[in-house]
C-alpha cells in the first residue's frame, strides 16, 4: 500500500452523475488483483474522511488506473469538478480482490453487477478472458440513461442487461437475468448491493467458487476503525472487516 499524490489524466461523465476518472502514478505498480480499491482524500479541508472507490481497470505499463464513481454527496461532487493536471491524495491499493487462479482456459464464469457495482468487474473480465475463460456478463441498471460500459463488456463476451423500467434489456433486476439462464458456471463473481449478493448466493449455492464484493461505507480503509464490519455465520461474536478482509468474500463467509 502506498500514499501518493496522483495526477488526473482524464475525466468524463459516462451517464448522469456517473464519472470516469483516469489517474497516473507509481501507486499503480502496487495493484495486484481486480476488485481492490483506492482511498481518496477530498481536496477540501472541511471533508476529513477519504472516499473508498473501486478500481475499474489499470495498466501497469503506462502507470495509469481508472475509477468510476457516482456523485452522491459533497465529496464526490468535488471530485467531479476536477480537471486533467489536478492532483489527488490517494492511498492504495487496499482490500482483498477477486481470485482467479483456480480458473482455467475453457471454464465459464458468470460476472454479475448492478449499478455502481459494475466498475470493478471490467478489469476482472479482462483478466479472465486473457486466461481463456469464457465470460458471461449480467448487468443491471435503473434505466437506459444510466447504462455505461455496455460496448466494453460486450467486446469481452456474452452480455445481458436489465433495467428497472425496461428501457434497455430485460425489465426488472439482475436476478431476472440470472433465473433465465439455466446453465451452471464454473465460477460466479458479483458486485452490488446486499440484495443482489443474496440472490447470487442463493441461486448458485451448488457452485463451489462464488465470490461476492460488498459495498460498504468505510472510514479509515485499513481495518483500524471497525466501521465496516460484517458478521460471520454461526458465530454472533465474530466479525470481519470489509476494507481489510474484503471487499471480496467467498459465498457463505459473511452475513449480508
Amino acid at each position: 500500500m502506498k500514499q501518493e499524490m496522483m495526477t488526473i489524466v482524464r475525466q468524463q461523465e459516462l451517464a448522469p452523475k456517473i464519472y470516469e476518472l483516469v489517474l497516473s502514478g507509481e501507486l499503480v505498480k502496487e495493484i495486484q488483483m481486480p476488485g481492490q480499491f483506492l482511498h481518496i482524500r477530498v481536496p477540501r479541508s472541511d471533508l476529513l474522511l477519504r472516499r473508498p472507490i473501486s478500481i475499474n481497470q489499470y495498466d501497469q505499463d503506462t502507470g495509469t488506473c481508472t475509477i468510476i464513481y457516482r456523485v452522491e454527496g459533497a465529496g464526490t461532487k468535488c471530485f467531479s469538478e476536477l480537471s486533467p493536471g489536478n492532483q489527488l491524495d490517494v492511498m492504495g491499493p487496499l482490500g482483498h480482490g477477486f481470485e482467479i487462479d483456480k480458473l482455467n482456459a475453457g471454464d465459464t464464469a458468470f460476472i454479475v453487477g448492478g449499478g455502481i457495482g459494475v466498475p470493478p468487474l471490467y478489469q476482472l473480465s479482462k483478466d479472465l478472458k486473457a486466461k481463456g475463460v469464457e465470460v458471461v456478463h449480467f448487468l443491471g441498471f435503473g434505466t437506459q440513461e444510466a447504462v455505461y460500459y455496455a460496448n466494453e463488456f460486450q467486446a469481452l463476451g456474452e452480455t445481458h442487461f436489465s433495467t428497472d423500467d425496461g428501457t434497455f434489456g430485460v425489465q426488472g433486476n439482475v436476478g431476472n437475468l440470472l433465473m433465465a439462464k439455466t446453465s451452471q458456471p464454473d465460477a460466479v463473481f458479483a458486485c452490488g448491493n446486499n440484495g443482489l449478493l443474496k440472490t447470487v448466493e442463493q441461486l448458485y449455492s451448488k457452485v463451489e467458487n462464488v465470490q461476492l464484493s460488498i459495498e460498504s461505507r468505510m472510514a479509515c480503509g485499513m481495518g483500524a476503525c471497525y466501521a465496516c464490519v460484517c458478521h460471520v455465520p454461526g458465530d454472533e461474536t465474530k466479525s470481519v472487516k470489509v476494507c481489510e478482509d474484503g471487499p471480496v468474500f467467498q459465498a457463505g463467509e459473511v452475513i449480508f
